[in-house]
């Protein structure tokens, strides 16, 4: 099964490119069958632009988190903490293997789906790798 991910065109580019190989998130998807994230680039990109596969999901405090993730974060300290401010758990998916596609899709015509706010369950079918 598979998830998208809504995520800011810089911090795609860095998944893609291999310096960022934790994705942040305030909350995180329940259904543990997740294996891969399709990631849509958000504005002004808004393309869905690859997908990577899932090594583990690390669940702790910030500042657990930043110390263990800080090194292949793909952002600054600063905006890690700006990001979790008020939160007392927060979530790294660390990234294994990176698929980019070819071609950037349309959500819309593609898939004929609206981007999702934090993310969207996808099943199998709605979405092939290239």
């Amino acid at each position: 099964m598979k998830v998208l991910l809504s995520i800011k065109p810089e911090f795609a580019e860095r998944i893609f490119e291999g310096s960022k190989k934790y994705e942040f998130r305030k909350a995180v998807f329940k259904n543990s069958d997740i294996k891969t994230v399709v990631v849509y680039a958000s504005s002004p990109t808004q393309r869905v632009i690859g997908e990577f596969d899932i090594e583990t999901i690390i669940s702790d405090s910030p500042e657990n988190l930043w110390n263990k993730t800080k090194r292949f974060a793909g952002i600054d300290e600063g905006f890690f903490y700006k990001y979790f401010a008020d939160r007392e758990m927060g979530f790294a998916i660390k990234i294994k293997k990176t698929r980019r596609y070819k071609e950037a899709l349309c959500l819309r015509e593609h898939f004929n789906l609206t981007p999702p706010q934090s993310f969207l369950y996808l099943r199998n079918e709605n979405l092939v790798s290239q």
